[in-house]
């Protein structure tokens, strides 16, 4: 029977953890794993043999490592790594109905634009492994442990276009339902059911009871089969000093029955978790029934940590379109990113939902334009996109680039354009707006345009697209030259919203071209058509007396209960009736729009140099820095422990500060005067240990602060750490460890640093953390994140 098959109709029971297996049968530190599918195969196989006897439908390949960039640091090749373990796969399995899943894990480093790995090559490495993996014969793939959505894009993108094997997705959420990188799950699911993989879910991150509203969000969300494989709970300390976990297998079990009533159909074990646990496991749910959740779809775009549900009036901001715009059309040629990305953010303050994003000009290359400016606005700030383009080159760009779920604008009704663009709207998962209009262009009756957006959603649905994610634009002419059919446009809406129950667009101050006081015709056509069924309107939310429209439409059409929003904007407000942004939620005025903390905070990486050497003509570099980039920074490291923003906008603006820094360096060392730094701090990834994503995380924003970082980089020898720190004569120094197989080696890097006699203080870090573990281990303080690693430093270091 094959996988797909099997899940619709019965409980899936993976393996558990390789890492805890392979501890038990004497990995040594340090020593990579995917190394023994070619020294030692008989270990790999013996522990696969072990959990099919445990009751296991699926056996996971010793690969989770298994990508050029880690196998190149014991010269192992991808192709032959993965192809062995396949086979040892095999071997154990024997006759038996077990699946074998290839295990692809994270690559090790970040992303653009949080890092410096490009979409493109960290495709291209799992390509690589994807192929072998096909080649080789496994079942199904497993992305598992991710936390970063755009690389699980990434992976799921190289499955999806290089083999036809089913594809499973996991990724690691914090307590705060979060992924490390501020991925929600809902997130998650709207982006990996519009990529159409088989299975979604979570591994790793925290114990099964600490999972249980994440695994609840999950099912509320999707209707794919849901997949859990948790911890056996958190790490903790046993006789002997080995890492242990806090949960039985019988807590464990139970825990997983729950998940399994909750709709779970894919269960297993992650970290701590052995044979003992599956065959538990397998005890408790051989004789469960399947629960299919049976979700209500919904129309809902979403960056990784924002999801804007259209269930109301939603504003996609038009400033990003050079139509009219002759500034925008330099920037555009000039390839001035901040003026685009000042419209971005002036836009959001104003109140966009979504931002439309328009780059074509003749004059430049309109698909490495939108590929440039959706990762400069993704990268700081959660809007979610409406790609906005007749090009399919710079349509199929902006799909693929996008990180989240995006609308794409746009379709019509001519049969050329549905087929050519509808099965990229399917592929990257996207919704799409369609135009009333085809080859004869646009009708002059409500009922001939309602036909044509009857045919596109028809068609939509044909290719496979939900419903929910067709958006049906209406078509607004101007009242100047086409006034009859003002009222078709609005009975148009009438009659899509009645009849075809899908979400509308309308391109509002189209209407008023031509016309004094343009502000009026728009602000009446807004409340018109809102009054007959327009969800998305595309306008300029810097207009006040439009937006003033919206708000007393949602407390007049009961979206705002109690006039919550509206008393709040507007109690005690005189309102201006002239046009321009009064910005009346934010109340930013225009020096602090130019000056240098709100450019920080905003992540306006190239205006910060600017204004940097303004302030330079009336203020020493230190009082800079004390005066406007630590506050700024305080401001933004505040909004990030709010979960206001994530660790996008906290790199963007640490970036930032970095930006204005070296304007202050050049000039100290031009004075031979002062000195930014703080202190010093050595960070270090322990011995065994090749993932210094979070390491690097800290050194940046910490960097930022002001102290200077002496960092190690990864997979550093407990004596080096040792050296460095009494060489530097540091007061603070800095671990982090990922994987759970490397926590004894910070517990003897704490160990040998306090027997060779140093003074400082030790913080530690990582995903397999707690701080009860912490303290156990010896260190002094625990970082839970970034942020609190800076307040680490400023208590020892001030």
């Amino acid at each position: 029977m094959g996988l797909k098959e099997y899940i619709e109709e019965n409980i899936l029971v993976f393996d558990g953890a390789m890492g805890t297996m392979l501890q038990k049968k004497g990995l040594k530190l340090g020593e990579n794993p995917e190394l023994l599918n070619i020294e030692k195969p008989e270990i790999i196989e013996e522990i696969h043999k072990e959990y099919i006897d445990s009751g296991a439908n699926v056996i996971t390949t010793n690969t989770f490592g298994a990508n050029e960039l880690k196998l190149k640091l014991c010269n192992l090749e991808v192709e032959e790594t993965i192809d062995s373990a396949i086979k040892i796969a095999k071997k154990a399995r024997g006759e038996k109905p077990v699946y074998i899943a290839l295990d692809i894990g994270p690559i090790g480093e970040l992303l653009e634009p949080m890092g410096t790995l490009s979409f493109d090559y960290a495709y291209e490495i799992f390509k690589r492994q994807v192929l072998q993996g096909a080649k080789s014969g496994a079942d199904v793939i497993l992305i598992e442990t991710m936390t970063d959505l755009y690389e699980m894009k990434a992976a799921v993108l190289a499955v999806k276009e290089n083999s036809d094997l089913p594809v499973f997705c996991t990724m690691t959420f914090e307590e705060n339902r979060r992924t490390f990188t501020g991925c929600s799950p809902e997130a998650m699911s709207l982006v990996l059911e519009g990529l159409g993989v088989d299975a979604i879910g979570v591994n790793c991150s925290v114990g099964p009871r600490q999972l249980v509203g994440i695994v609840s969000e999950i099912a509320q969300c999707t209707n794919l089969p849901i997949m859990v494989q948790p911890n056996a709970g958190l790490p903790t300390l046993s006789i002997g000093d080995k890492t242990t976990y806090d949960i039985t297998k019988e807590e464990f079990a139970t825990a997983l029955v729950e998940f399994v009533d909750l709709g779970v159909r894919i269960v297993g074990g992650c970290c701590g978790t052995t044979p003992d646990y599956i065959e538990e496991v397998c005890k408790r749910v051989k004789n469960k029934s399947i629960i299919k959740t049976k979700n209500k779809p919904y129309a809902a775009i979403c960056t990784p940590s924002k999801v804007v549900r259209i269930d109301g009036v939603r504003i996609i901001g038009e400033r990003i379109n050079p139509t009219g715009k002759k500034l925008f059309k330099e920037a555009l040629k000039n390839e001035d990113i901040d003026y685009i990305l000042k419209q971005a953010v002036s836009q959001v303050e104003a109140g966009a939902h979504i931002l439309d994003v328009n780059v074509g000009l003749p004059e430049i290359n309109e698909e490495e334009m939108m590929i440039k400016v959706i990762k400069e606005i993704q990268g700081i700030m959660d809007i979610p996109l409406q790609i906005d383009s007749s090009d399919h080159k710079a349509i199929e760009a902006g799909l693929r680039y996008y990180n989240g779920k995006p609308i794409l604008n746009s379709v019509n009704g001519e049969d050329k354009v549905l087929n050519k663009i509808l099965p990229l709207v399917k592929k990257y998962g996207a919704s799409v707006v369609g135009l009333t209009l085809d080859e004869r262009g646009i009708p002059n009756t409500a009922e001939d345009r309602y036909k044509i957006a009857k045919k596109i959603v028809d068609k939509a649905i044909q290719y496979g697209i939900k419903k929910e994610d067709v958006y049906i634009d209406c078509l607004v002419l101007t009242a100047s030259a086409q006034q009859k059919e003002v009222q078709e446009t609005l009975k148009t809406l009438r009659l899509v919203k009645e009849n075809l129950g899908v979400k509308t667009v309308l391109g509002v101050s189209n209407i008023s071209f031509g016309l004094p006081n343009r502000e009026l015709i728009n602000e009446t056509f807004l409340a018109l058509a809102l009054a007959n069924g327009l969800d998305l309107p595309i306008m300029n939310p810097n207009a006040n007396g439009m937006i003033r429209v919206i708000d007393s439409y949602n407390v007049l059409y009961n979206y705002d209960k109690d006039a919550e929003i509206y008393i709040k904007n507007y109690a005690g407000v005189t309102i201006n009736v002239t046009s321009g942004n009064q910005n009346k939620i934010n109340n930013i005025n225009t020096d602090e729009q130019n000056g240098l903390k709100y450019i920080v905070i905003k992540g306006l990486r190239e205006e910060a140099k600017d204004a940097t050497l303004k302030l330079l003509k009336e203020k020493k570099e230190l009082e800079i820095v004390n005066e406007y980039l630590i506050p700024a920074l305080d401001e933004v490291g505040e909004k990030y422990e709010k979960g206001e923003i994530f660790l996008p906008q906290l790199i963007q603006a640490a970036e930032t500060v970095k930006n204005a820094f070296d304007v202050l360096k050049k000039q100290i060392s031009k004075n031979n005067s002062q000195t930014i730094s703080k202190g010093k701090i050595v960070l270090a990834t322990v011995k065994g240990d090749i993932h210094d994503i979070g390491k690097n995380i800290v050194k940046v924003i910490l960097e930022n602060y002001g102290y200077e970082i002496i960092d190690l980089g990864k997979d550093v020898p407990i004596e080096a750490v040792v050296k460095e720190a009494n060489k530097h004569s540091v007061s603070l120094v800095g671990l982090s460890a990922l994987m759970t197989t490397t926590l004894k080696s910070m517990e003897e890097t704490i160990k040998a640093l306090k027997e060779d006699g140093y003074k400082g203080k030790v913080f530690v870090g990582g995903a397999v953390l707690t701080e009860d573990y912490a303290m156990k281990i010896g260190a002094d303080y625990y970082a839970k994140d970034a942020k609190e690693s800076v307040e680490i430093a400023k208590t020892i270091l001030g």
